[in-house]
């Protein structure tokens, strides 16, 4: 018996990486998975990996950035699996760069796939979970705002403080719908930072000394199964609150 057993968890951005990391450690606690994200091809990948764990998953494309693909993804996810008991907002766009370089039509496109889409999922998602006697949702934030030097980072960090600011609400909000609405601010090898790494080796190693445990989490094991922890039964009384996944490097106190 998993920890999640008869739940149903819609994670976007689930075709690869820190996403995908998730889904593989929420369908191993018995979860019923909606692998969302915009390439078929890799959800698809991703739901035959999880019907070898024993779990169901469908897959559904979605552009976070466009409303009526979100609306969409969430009917899909009702009709095909049965509701909805679990949101993990994981898909963002991001735009790395000195402010003085950086396309303000970039900016809205960050915005667009990271907090107008937190919220959007969040607002379709809340009826569904509300009638299924609560939920929990996990919204993939960063510690970028809270870096030593934040140069390069601003507006990823500024549409990632707007998600933080929005899983408190939703958690003061909704806590009387029994939904608890959470953080995670990860440090995982993704796709991306796989290859930032190996292009870069003598940075890499450099921001690997800043991490307390020394290095770079593992996507499934390190962060997946910590949101396995913050969606189940162990963390009922846990809202509003922010996760550190990033082996001790920011202080966010």
């Amino acid at each position: 018996m998993g920890t999640l057993d008869g739940k149903i968890a819609l994670i976007t951005g689930a075709g690869q990486g820190v996403g995908q990391g998730i889904a593989f450690a929420l369908a191993k606690e018995g979860a019923a998975i909606a692998v969302v994200g915009r390439t078929e091809s890799k959800l698809v990948d991703t739901c035959e990996a999880i019907a070898g764990f024993g779990s169901r998953a469908v897959p559904i494309t979605c552009d976070v950035s466009d409303g009526d693909q979100i609306t969409a993804a969430v009917a899909a996810t009702v009709e095909q699996l049965g509701g909805v008991d679990i949101l993990v907002n994981n898909a963002n766009q991001n735009a790395l760069g000195a402010l003085l370089d950086i396309d303000p039509h970039r900016m809205e496109k960050v915005f667009a796939t990271g907090p107008v889409a937190t919220l959007r999922l969040m607002q379709a998602c809340h009826p569904h979970m509300k009638a299924r006697g609560g939920g929990a949702i996990v919204n993939m934030i960063s510690s970028a705002a809270v870096r030593w030097d934040t140069s390069g980072y601003g507006v990823y960090a500024a549409a990632k403080e707007a998600m933080r600011s929005l899983t408190r609400t939703a958690a003061s909000e909704w806590g009387v719908d029994a939904i608890r609405v959470n953080a995670v601010a990860p440090h995982a090898l993704s796709p991306g930072l796989k290859w930032w790494t190996e292009t870069n080796p003598e940075e890499a190693a450099e921001f690997v000394k800043t991490i307390p445990l020394g290095r770079i989490g593992d996507c499934e094991q390190d962060i997946g199964r910590a949101v396995a922890f913050l969606v189940g039964p162990d963390a009922r009384y846990l809202t509003g609150a922010v996760m550190p996944l990033d082996g001790g490097q920011a202080r966010w106190c």
